[in-house]
């Protein structure tokens, strides 16, 4: 099992950037394929990016590549999401999932450990 716990949220203004970290606690945190989901208000919770349990490779999605990027540090039982060149759209609660079954971690259903959430709100 494990534990996983979302940091780095808060407000910035519409071009800026923030760095989310999602530390994991307990066993194997390396044999997991991992994932950033986030949900807006009203809205569905949806993919954002996800990565491998090497760290060797990664996947974002459409609306939000050449913007964020994933990555993950074994060492320290990390993930983090760089969020670069913010939008309004980007609000949202952030959330960190991780599987166990990989490479990539893209549904929902495929979920096993999810995170308690942060907060991002782009706005001037």
């Amino acid at each position: 099992q494990v534990q996983l716990a979302e940091s780095g949220g808060g407000l910035v203004q519409p071009g800026g950037s923030l760095r989310l970290s999602c530390a994991g606690s307990g066993r194997s945190f390396s044999s997991y394929a991992m994932a950033w989901f986030r949900q807006a208000p009203g809205k569905e919770r949806e993919f954002v990016a996800a990565i491998t349990w090497s760290g060797n490779s990664a996947y974002h999605a459409e609306s939000v590549r050449g913007r964020f990027t994933v990555s993950r540090d074994n060492a320290k039982n990390t993930m983090y999401l760089q969020m670069n060149d913010l939008k309004g759209e980007d609000t949202a609660v952030y959330y960190c999932a991780a599987a166990s079954k990989g490479p990539y971690l893209t549904e929902i259903d495929e979920v096993d450990y999810w995170g308690q959430g942060t907060q991002v709100t782009v706005s001037s």
